[in-house]
């Protein structure tokens, strides 16, 4: 049947994943304005084919839905643009060394004495000597300058003797609720901060305000060549300063050059009014408030994370929580009671338990509804929890990649930490088995940003050195439409965006990726190296790499292909 709208463009593939079958299907997707108008078969969608209508056919790559990572920390990424790199220090010497030379390269060598030096990315798990490092080996380069360095999973923070006197902690500063500021056999900073202590360093662990457009623009394009057409920064906002980065999303937003959606939160802290505002200002399908975040342990490796039981390798302890549990529980009841969703930081079943004891309550005080709260990572569940997920309609936000945060099998330290009485860990297929809906993300700076990654862990569970064979916890593994639909309708439901986003239909917002090949036809390590060809946000391209024959014009996509 003849219709009188006609379509901006259409895309066509022997290969289009919807997200609604399980396998991708020959089909062509008319685009008009930013949304999909039609995807059918050719003689279907012929009738919005008109004269001005752009056509593309890619033959066998893939097209499907734009990648919506649930779970990544926006100013912390830029802020790893911005400072020293260390993430290659296999010691506390070569984290210095590498410092060193970062500012020797980038400063000239004439650093004003107040200037903070900033580096990130050390981990001392990953180092030869698995120590935690001292403020004195920074202070041998560096006695002048302060320095901060905050390490990869960004739960610590290594300052040096400088840094520690301009932020006012020494031997009598009381270690904050949920942190610790460690000290030696003597009293004295060593300079590491642990977990919440790193609020006493926050002020500092940012990007200059002028930098904000430079790095949020670099953010936009490696997200667009990634096929990240959405995200949802989970770094909480603690303070009106705080919203910073965002009101430079804003401006993007306001110029037309934001081009990928942003998804953030506020700290969950009892305080409402601030967020109600945010709720009100903020929600446009560009750059969006959608609820509150806290933390509730840390991680396994640090023994920070909260377990029910002791660690297995350190039976002296269990982790314990990072917030009051009777006083979290009550923030919970009220936000959810003015209908706030809330998202808990928990890796230990000890935290996972206490988040879902936080939103059984919400939901026997306030009633039943449609929340979304979400608990982050689920590395370790007790069995009695797994049914818990879908019974109070929890999402499990979990980052498939770190099943292989550590770069070779032997150097993992869950088996040890967590013992087998808590296998399996990553439970991401005991999960989706006992109805829980799962929302993927990156988790990025912790882990690159690219969603390949995460989309080859998911479907083989195995590290980079290719072990354990078959498999960590083969029986974990999940099909690759499973994964797929994980990190993109997946974020689009746990935003409350599932009608607008996350599949390919008529009616839904055109974000739309296509692949330089059909991940379905080839083998799981070509993954890796799959490469976005093409990224559509909001029915505009805002990224393409079609080759030198194909050349890709500002505004628009030159024709290439009659269908």
């Amino acid at each position: 049947m003849e219709t009188s709208i006609k379509a901006d463009m259409v895309l066509s593939s022997n290969a289009v994943f919807t997200g609604l079958e399980d396998k991708p299907i020959n089909a062509v997707i008319a685009i008009k304005g930013n949304k999909i108008i039609a995807i059918g078969s050719q003689k279907e969608v012929a009738s919005f084919i008109g004269s001005e209508t752009k056509r593309y056919d890619f033959k066998d790559e893939l097209i499907m839905p734009g990648f919506n990572d649930f779970h990544i920390h926006l100013e912390q990424g830029s802020l790893s643009e911005y400072c020293a790199d260390l993430s290659g220090a296999a010691s506390e010497q070569e984290a210095v060394d590498i410092l060193k030379k970062h500012v020797m390269e980038n400063d000239n060598n004439e650093i004003g004495k107040d200037k903070w030096i900033l580096g990130f990315g050390w981990y001392h798990v990953f180092w030869d000597e698995p120590k935690l490092p001292h403020r004195s080996s920074i202070d041998k380069e560096f006695p002048d300058n302060p320095v901060c360095l905050l390490n990869s999973d960004v739960h610590g923070a290594w300052l040096n003797s400088k840094g520690l006197e301009i932020l006012g902690i020494n031997r009598d500063t009381p270690d904050p609720h949920g942190g610790k500021i460690i000290k030696d056999e003597n009293g004295e900073p060593t300079g590491v901060l642990d977990e919440k202590a790193i609020n006493l360093a926050e002020s500092i662990l940012k990007v200059p305000l002028e930098q904000h457009p430079r790095f949020l623009k670099k953010f936009l394009e490696k997200a667009a060549e990634y096929g990240v057409t959405s995200v949802t920064d989970v770094s909480p906002l603690r303070e009106e300063s705080d919203l910073d980065y965002i009101k430079t999303c804003g401006d993007f937003e306001k110029r037309g050059e934001l081009t990928a959606r942003i998804h953030f939160s506020y700290e969950i802290n009892g305080e409402l009014d601030y967020p109600k505002q945010l709720r009100e200002k903020y929600k446009s399908e560009m750059l969006k408030f959608t609820g509150l975040k806290g933390f509730l342990d840390g991680v396994p490796a640090t023994y920070t994370a909260y377990l029910l039981d002791p660690y297995h390798d350190n039976p002296s302890t269990s982790g314990e929580p990072l917030l009051d549990p009777k006083e979290v529980k009550n923030w919970v009841k009220e936000a959810d009671k003015e209908g706030f969703r809330v998202r808990f930081h928990a890796c230990g079943d000890g935290a996972i338990r206490l988040a879902l004891d936080c939103y059984d309550l919400a939901q026997q005080t306030n009633g039943k509804r449609d929340s979304r709260h979400s608990i982050e990572h689920v590395e370790t569940v007790k069995p009695d929890d797994l049914d818990r997920f879908s019974e109070l309609g929890v999402i499990a936000s979990m980052q498939p990649e770190h099943v292989a945060l550590f770069e070779k099998f032997s150097e993992n330290t869950y088996p040890s930490r967590l013992g087998p009485n808590r296998a399996p860990y990553f439970p991401i297929k005991t999960l989706m088995n006992h109805g829980a809906t799962l929302a993927f993300g990156s988790d990025f700076p912790i882990v690159s940003l690219n969603p390949m990654y995460g989309v080859y862990r998911g479907i083989t569970r195995v590290h980079n050195d290719g072990e354990p064979k078959g498999g960590w916890f083969p029986e974990e593994k999940i099909s690759l439409a499973e994964t797929l639909r994980a990190y993109t309708l997946g974020g689009a439901y746990g935003n409350f965006e599932e009608d607008q986003l996350g599949t390919l239909e008529a009616g839904k917002l055109a974000d739309i990726i296509v692949l330089n090949r059909n991940l379905f036809d080839v083998e799981a390590s070509e993954i890796l190296n799959s490469k976005v060809k093409l990224t559509i946000v909001d029915g505009k391209v805002v990224y393409s790499n079609l080759g030198d024959a194909e050349k890709f014009n500002k505004t628009e996509l030159e024709s290439l292909e009659r269908l």
